[in-house]
């Protein structure tokens, strides 16, 4: 899984579920690595330790084996089910891996903290100055120092579809919330949910229904006072608030809108679009770009593909379309060289853009080009993504403090569990502040 979230921390540690994967040097020839020379060569090896797991984790890797083959640096990869859950442990055992791919900026005050993590390199600093919109700085920057830059990222303002289930009830992409409404309505008297959804994610079940709540927030209440949330200064309970909540509890909340709500609770996230979009039994899912890696192999995209997508509309339209993002960032617990080297890898345009090309990612490099994204859905994020002026937010839940954000995954899950009200909910929340 492409990470949008980590796991809940505090969470009892279940049966792991991870992919150790090891490359070591091979030759290769010196034209094939002039663009690797940046990094150094080196006999050594980086452990980076992260949530992403296959099949994301298998094409990553691969992408991994250039590098290694170039610098000498034997980057030794594991991926886990329980990140967040397990780094915290491992850093305060004096067991921190090298480089931790964390996409919460939360978790990374949290392990700044600890005085274990490291800022960037030099190198690293010098990539994000130059490829990435000024936003993306400030989300590890703690106390004047950045921990980390991008690795890579996703727009979470999307709804994915299906062209031909829109065609077949003569429906077309809508640009408005109401326009968006009108769409439900047709699967509605159609006999299928407007809305396909599911929130279990193991340990971190909850956070696409937060991801539902930030989108809201930020259409409703704009980017000064979602900042102000996520720093809490608004609370979950204020009216500003609540009235959020209440906005998502009518939109994706309800039975005749996602059906029975305890099975949302339970339905793997991976699954509530897959296969419910193709065969018409739920009409659109709100769900990031980094979906489109869990359609089945051989899925097209596009407005004639299998499968598409489109920005959530507005509904205030004093705020425009801005775009709430998501990142990893590789936050380093060592000062080794290699490892720095390894850090300026990730953030460059010579990652980036070979990832690109493997296709079901995006990153907010604007080193990569833009024509590298063969998927028409990925090539629109992207863009989004690379503007340098544009308005991006990070995913609120990810900068609260880790006990606020595991919090809003475990209260927010009640709600569709339990039945547990908007109310109760944002109160239990609060208190975690």
């Amino acid at each position: 899984m492409l990470k949008k979230k980590g796991l809940l921390v505090g969470a009892a540690v279940a049966t792991l579920s991870l992919v150790a994967t090891v490359f070591t040097t091979t030759s290769a020839k010196a034209a094939d690595c002039a663009d690797y020379a940046q990094f150094g060569k080196y006999n050594a090896t980086v452990k980076v330790f992260a949530g992403i797991r296959d099949p994301e984790a298998t094409v990553m890797t691969n992408i991994f084996k250039q590098f290694t083959a170039c610098t000498g640096i034997t980057i030794a990869y594991e991926g886990t089910d329980q990140f967040e859950t397990l780094l915290p442990v491992r850093v305060k055992g004096g067991n921190a891996p090298d480089i931790a791919l964390i996409p919460q900026p939360g978790l990374v005050a949290t392990m700044v903290a600890t005085g274990k993590a490291v800022p960037i390199s030099a190198a690293t600093r010098s990539n994000l100055n130059s490829y990435y919109n000024p936003a993306w700085k400030s989300f590890t920057t703690i106390n004047g120092r950045i921990y980390g830059a991008p690795f890579g990222a996703s727009s979470k303002s999307l709804v994915w579809y299906s062209p031909a289930q829109f065609k077949k009830l003569g429906v077309k992409v809508p640009t408005t919330w109401a326009e968006m409404e009108a769409v439900a309505a047709k699967f509605k008297a159609a006999g299928a949910n407007p809305w396909c959804a599911g929130i279990e994610s193991g340990a971190a079940t909850g956070w696409p229904a937060t991801d539902w709540i930030e989108e809201m927030a930020l259409r409703e209440l704009g980017p000064k006072k979602y900042n102000m949330w996520w720093q809490g200064k608004l609370k979950f309970s204020s009216p500003e608030m609540q009235g959020v909540m209440n906005k998502v509890a009518a939109w994706l909340g309800t039975a005749s809108q996602v059906g029975d709500l305890k099975s949302v609770a339970t339905r793997r996230f991976q699954d509530a679009g897959v296969p419910g979009l193709k065969n018409g039994t739920c009409g659109m899912l709100q769900q990031a770009s980094f979906y489109a890696s869990m359609f089945p192999a051989g899925t097209t995209f596009g407005p004639s593909g299998d499968a598409d997508a489109f920005y959530l509309p507005a509904t205030n339209a004093k705020f425009g379309n801005p775009v709430e993002g998501g990142a990893e960032f590789p936050v380093a617990f060592s000062t080794k060289p290699a490892v720095g080297a390894v850090q300026a890898y990730f953030s460059s345009p010579v990652y980036a853009t070979a990832r690109a090309a493997a296709g079901g990612w995006t990153s907010a490099n604007t080193g990569v080009p833009i024509d590298t994204y063969k998927d028409p859905v990925l090539k629109a994020v992207a863009m989004q993504l690379q503007n340098k002026s544009g308005a991006i937010v990070f995913d609120a839940s990810d900068l609260m403090p880790s006990a606020v954000n595991g919090a809003f995954w475990k209260e927010i899950t009640k709600y569709y569990a339990e039945g547990k009200s908007m109310k109760d909910v944002a109160a239990a929340i609060d208190a975690n502040w």
